[in-house]
């Protein structure tokens, strides 16, 4: 599977948390090969079963983006927005945007406002309106906005927005890909609304009943300059074997299981050991009765921002390791 190009199709679907579906069609129609049984639930989450009669295991990467939804059209023509997870003032000041229906724009500030000071409350959207009239032409309030920057590659490192988490969905996809036959019964569910609070996540535990729940996101790496250690893992060490964020704490008999499994198949792998920020994990592991639960991230910089960037051979990393945990004895 091409990474690049699979990741490119999912970033060309607008999919901010609650509109999901454009992306679910684009990744069913390429999990169709890999699944017995592909179905939708209520909220929108994309379930892909692979069936087999031993342990349940739910593998979870979610497909909505953070972004910005119209709050306000002024006089000017100018859009005042709300946003949807978590969006910083001077990350996405001059962010190029796309809305669903093709209109784009940009992020901007007031002329007056000191860079030190912004707020993302003090941002706006210019779409090159000359004013209201022509603004509610293109946009309504309600309307919503994501990133409209490229996805490239340069050497062995991948440039795009969005890689939180759509590059999870092409791993999982490519773990699909390598499974044949597996004994246990596996659940590849691509969820909605993380970014918004985990909601997809939670009722798909829920209705699944998993034995064991991994989920594969994004975590930060921390190797940029003056970084401030609050994560463990580095771009180009390998898969990060989640052991703890500010949403769980993984068990320890899937993260030995995960270890042992990275060993034995010679798969790059380091810890995931991240002060704030969570994933899916969180809401699996406290489903029912509870989860087993456990991650695979791929480290990744400048997350939320309009271009992050992660490493090719951590993504094959992730997927191989995906793959030997749907296929491992996990016992009785």
């Amino acid at each position: 599977m091409d990474i690049l190009a699979t990741l490119q199709a999912l970033n060309a679907c607008h999919g901010p948390s609650g509109d999901e579906c454009q992306v679910a069609r684009t990744i069913e129609t390429l999990a169709a090969p890999f699944a017995d049984e592909i179905t939708t639930d209520t909220l929108g989450n994309l379930i892909c079963h692979k069936k087999g009669s031993g342990k349940r295991i739910m593998f979870a990467a979610h497909m909505d983006s953070i972004g910005f939804m119209v709050t306000h059209i002024d006089e000017k023509g100018f859009l005042r927005f709300g946003r949807f997870g978590g969006l910083d003032a001077h990350e996405v000041l001059g962010a190029p945007i796309r809305f669903k229906n093709g209109v784009r724009g940009v992020v901007a500030c007031p002329g007056k406002t000191e860079p030190k000071e912004m707020k993302l409350e003090d941002l706006y959207l210019d779409i090159g309106a000359k004013d209201e009239t022509e603004a509610k032409a293109m946009v309504q309030v309600g309307d919503t906005a994501v990133y409209d920057t490229a996805s490239f590659v340069n050497g062995s490192r991948i440039f795009s927005p969005y890689l939180d988490d759509r590059i999870a969905c092409v791993v999982l996809l490519m773990a699909m890909e390598q499974l044949k036959e597996t004994e246990n019964d596996l659940w590849f569910v691509f969820t909605v609304q993380e970014e918004v609070g985990l909601r997809g996540a939670r009722t798909a535990a829920y209705a699944i009943e998993p034995d064991y729940g991994i989920a594969v996101d994004v975590t930060d790496s921390d190797d940029i300059p003056d970084a401030p250690h609050a994560c463990s893992s580095v771009a180009g060490k390998g898969a990060a074997i989640k052991v703890m964020d500010s949403s769980v704490i993984c068990h320890p008999a899937v993260v030995a299981k995960l270890e042992e499994l990275a060993r034995e198949r010679g798969i790059p792998a380091q810890k995931d050991i991240l002060k704030a920020g969570g994933t899916d994990a969180g809401a699996i592991h406290q489903s029912r009765a509870g989860v087993s639960t456990g991650g695979i991230s791929i480290p990744t910089r400048y997350i939320h921002t309009p271009q992050e960037m992660a490493d090719l051979d951590d993504i094959q990393a992730c997927a191989d390791l995906a793959a030997a945990f749907a296929q491992a004895n996990l016992g009785e």
